[in-house]
């Protein structure tokens, strides 16, 4: 089998389609698409180990920077909240497995924890200690310890699972673990920590992927690749040449960063020039000098705009811009030589206090999205599946509980976290049921998605609230069941920033 490399781009953008006073949008993509995807089109929902399993210190799991984090008591997440028990996922594996049938869903979207398939570490080094000892992914020597567990996995799963993603968001895992602190371990090392560690992950990103070339791609016939977070930059004044090269230096510090190393050989070299997707924002160049020193977002050299009139969704950093998804989805294609991408998280979270699961604006929300992919598609965007998140609401990092992106509602109140189904099921269920806008002139349906709102649910009274993610998820060959992570933030990567993703049996 040909080697072939496969990319993963996970960007964080904020949209719906409100463009705002500068109307920058085009009278085709403030309009409705109807059409469906293409045959075989793959649709999912997905979660990951240390938001949803809980069980933090059972059957000998060990421990992972993020216990770490969360329990230090420095005030690190919203609420001192941690993820010891979250939605006590660990014990309730087939009452999920039935909300998935529920959906009836193609793939599901996991993850494997690292603290807890390897709870002494690799050669006798438990991940917590990595961290302490060596400084994590500040320590080349990571590359080589992650190199080990991926092979772990490949030999213990590679017969069934065929997608693996060594990292998710390794940006995330570097400017928020490494500069700002954010996340785990928690390290504010501005300028020159997230450097160090974005290298690093990079380097153990090329070592599994070797491995597994050399050793078991023959027999297992799998793919293995990387998932990169990105926000899509718009230039604030498309006339102005350096608004326009800011918003370019904007996508290769994002996006260049690592795909540039792995599809290229080199980093960018407006990188190397100047350090010597949960949202859409406009981008100008910065004219006056910046006061925070030594910092990622001052090597950048821009500034970031938010248009007042984008709907917000709860979440103060995030908007709904839906145009700004298929203008990324256009932008990996190109730039890219036109990959397979696989969409692998895009939700809304709750945003407004009701007494119903009444998630109306996150039935917007997909529909919006969706309709700008299918509208990528129509563009020419290689497009194979969508994976909505999440299936439940779950522990989100240094946010703790208050913001739920699930499409079922976790009561964390009670001691067995009873799941409730909210509207956006029903519409989920009826957008995979049609795959996509069928045209209602055509098919003469009266209840169709695009012309009909699902109604409230009346039953599992909850509050709700609201904000966004997406990710594009991009590889060379179609999903095959579910998605799996290698490692999660039990493991030295970041939260939901550090797995790896692959296939499982189909649902």
């Amino acid at each position: 089998m040909k080697p072939v490399r496969a990319v993963t781009l996970w960007w964080v953008l904020l949209l719906v389609s409100g463009l705002g006073a500068t109307g920058k949008g085009s009278p085709e993509e403030a309009s409705f698409y109807y059409g469906t995807f293409p045959l075989g089109f793959s649709w999912g929902v997905g979660s990951s180990a240390f938001q949803t399993e809980g069980a933090w210190d059972q059957d000998g799991k060990g421990p992972s920077i993020w216990d770490a984090f969360t329990h230090s008591g420095k005030g690190n997440v919203l609420g001192d909240e941690t993820a010891d028990v979250a939605c006590n996922g660990y014990y309730k594996v087939q009452e999920d497995v039935a909300l998935l049938r529920e959906l009836h869903v193609s793939h599901y979207r996991f993850s494997l924890s690292w603290a807890r398939l390897l709870p002494k570490g690799v050669r006798g080094r438990a991940q917590q200690l990595l961290q302490v000892r060596y400084g994590g992914w500040q320590n080349v020597s990571m590359a080589t310890y992650f190199s080990d567990y991926a092979n772990l996995c490949f030999e213990a799963f590679g017969d069934r699972v065929k997608h693996w993603v060594t990292f998710s968001d390794p940006r995330t895992v570097a400017e928020k673990g490494y500069e700002t602190g954010h996340h785990a371990p928690g390290l504010k090392l501005r300028g020159t920590g997230l450097y160090k560690a974005a290298h690093h992950i990079i380097k153990a990103h090329a070592q599994a992927w070797h491995a597994y070339n050399s050793t078991w791609r023959s027999r297992q016939q799998g793919l293995v690749g990387i998932s990169l977070n990105c926000d899509w930059g718009e230039p604030v004044d498309m006339s102005n040449p350096k608004d326009i090269e800011a918003a370019e230096r904007y996508l290769q510090f994002c996006l260049g960063w690592f795909a540039n190393p792995i599809y290229a050989g080199d980093y960018p070299q407006v990188m190397k020039d100047c350090i010597g997707h949960f949202t859409t924002r406009y981008i100008t160049e910065r004219n006056y000098p910046s006061r925070q020193g030594p910092s990622y977002q001052t090597d950048r050299d821009l500034v970031e705009l938010v248009d007042p009139n984008w709907p917000d969704l709860g979440s103060k950093w995030l908007f709904s811009v839906p145009w700004g998804f298929r203008r990324l989805l256009n932008f990996a294609q190109t730039q890219y030589g036109n990959p397979p991408i696989y969409v692998t998280e895009n939700g809304a979270s709750q945003k407004l206090h009701c007494t119903q699961l009444c998630d109306e604006w996150r039935i917007q929300y997909l529909k919006g999205y969706v309709n700008e992919m299918l509208k990528a598609i129509k563009d020419g965007a290689n497009i194979k599946g969508y994976t909505s998140w999440s299936l439940l609401d779950k522990f989100e990092w240094e946010r703790g509980y208050s913001d739920r992106y699930g499409f079922y509602y976790v009561d964390f109140n009670k001691r067995n976290k009873p799941r409730y189904p909210k509207a956006s099921v029903e519409y989920y269920k009826k957008l995979i049921a049609a795959n996509g806008f069928p045209n209602p002139r055509e098919k003469g349906d009266s209840d169709s998605l695009h012309m009909k709102e699902v109604k409230k649910k009346e039953s599992g009274k909850r509050t709700l609230k609201a904000s966004v993610t997406s990710r594009v998820f991009e590889k060379t060959a179609s999903v095959a069941g579910g998605l799996l992570h290698m490692n999660d933030n039990s493991s030295l990567s970041e939260g939901d920033q550090g797995r790896g993703r692959s296939s499982k049996e189909n649902i």
